[in-house]
């Protein structure tokens, strides 16, 4: 059986890492897609064509013409839990099986947001550039976080480990989900309006798809305070940037702080992150060692089942499989 790995080999470093490539090559053969850049579909189609499995990094498209081009492929995998880089309607017609990989990078997406609280609270960011430079920082009153409220948009496994944290620093929780129940006593659920009047942060932790395509967009900033703080953790889908933009120009928000945007590669787009009132990261929350070993040792799992002939973890779409063998 063989297996195209399609990261590039710096990706392949940090999102895949050793130990999982090592385990997979003693299950199967792999073939490392070896280019500075990404595959597109016509490079994807050239570098698959004996391989059975695919092992798809967040920057390769896999669109439909791929299955048609490729009838022996069988399986393709992502070392994440975010599939929408692959069709998988395309995919199901065409028999082929389409899995992802549990959300491992939870804990690292929660410690990043605590730093991003803190930095928009504090300044750190504006007075270590300062710093720098070789000038004298402005020195500016913060804000604690004891005390203050914090308004989560969604209720998902981030949230979840980041809600306590919050609520363990003396702030107000509040969350917002129309799908998910809030058992923790500590945690007050609210329709959105209301979550987002009364927060000091918001942070968007909600399901990238299409009911939340622009869900913060210029009527939700107009109901956020002045001196609220907006933080963008899960999709830059969510968010209408012409209207966070206006409102951080024009100060009708305090800030923002994103890991993520409509940029390529799912990152801050250039055009929010350079504004002054903007802490922009390059979509690194779950950039640890630990994370992205969680989900790399996913795929292999995955593997480890389908030599077995078995159906693997993280499957969406088993009843089309049709090129099982």
């Amino acid at each position: 059986m063989k297996l195209l790995l399609t990261h590039v080999p710096l990706a392949r470093r940090q999102y895949y890492g050793t130990r999982a490539l090592a385990r997979l090559r003693e299950l199967v053969e792999v073939v490392s897609h070896e280019g500075d850049a990404p595959l597109g579909p016509a490079g994807l189609i050239a570098a698959a064509r004996d391989v059975e499995f695919i092992v798809a990094d967040r920057a390769t498209p896999v669109p439909g013409e791929v299955f048609a081009a490729l009838p022996g492929l069988r399986v393709v995998m992502r070392s994440a839990i975010d599939i929408r880089n692959i069709d998988v309607e395309a995919a199901s017609a065409a028999g082929v099986l389409v899995t992802h990989a549990e959300a491992g990078f939870v804990q690292s997406v929660v410690e990043l947001t605590l730093g991003l609280l803190v930095d928009l609270s504090r300044g750190m960011s504006r007075a270590i550039s300062a710093y720098h430079e070789g000038r004298m920082p402005e020195i500016r009153v913060g804000r604690q976080l004891g005390g203050s409220t914090v308004g989560i948009v969604g209720y998902g496994r981030i949230s979840r480990g980041l809600a306590p944290l919050l609520a363990a620093l003396g702030m107000t929780v509040l969350v917002s989900d129309p799908y998910a129940q809030v058992d923790d006593r500590r945690f007050t659920k609210l329709p959105l309006d209301d979550l987002l009047a009364r927060a000091d942060y918001v942070i968007c932790l909600a399901i990238a798809n299409e009911e939340t395509e622009n869900l913060l967009d210029a009527a939700a900033f107009a109901r956020m305070k002045p001196d609220a703080f907006f933080i963008n953790m899960s999709r830059g889908n969510l968010v209408d940037e012409a209207a966070l933009a206006k409102a951080l120009a024009e100060g009708r928000i305090a800030g923002a702080a994103m890991d993520v945007g409509r940029a390529p590669d799912q990152m801050p787009s250039p055009e929010l992150a350079r504004l002054p009132n903007v802490i922009a990261t390059p979509h690194i929350g779950g950039l640890t060692p630990p994370a992205s070993e969680s989900q790399a040792m996913d795929t292999v799992r995955q593997v480890e089942a389908l030599v077995k002939g078995e159906i693997p973890p993280g499957a969406v779409n088993v009843a089309n499989w049709t090129r099982r063998s």
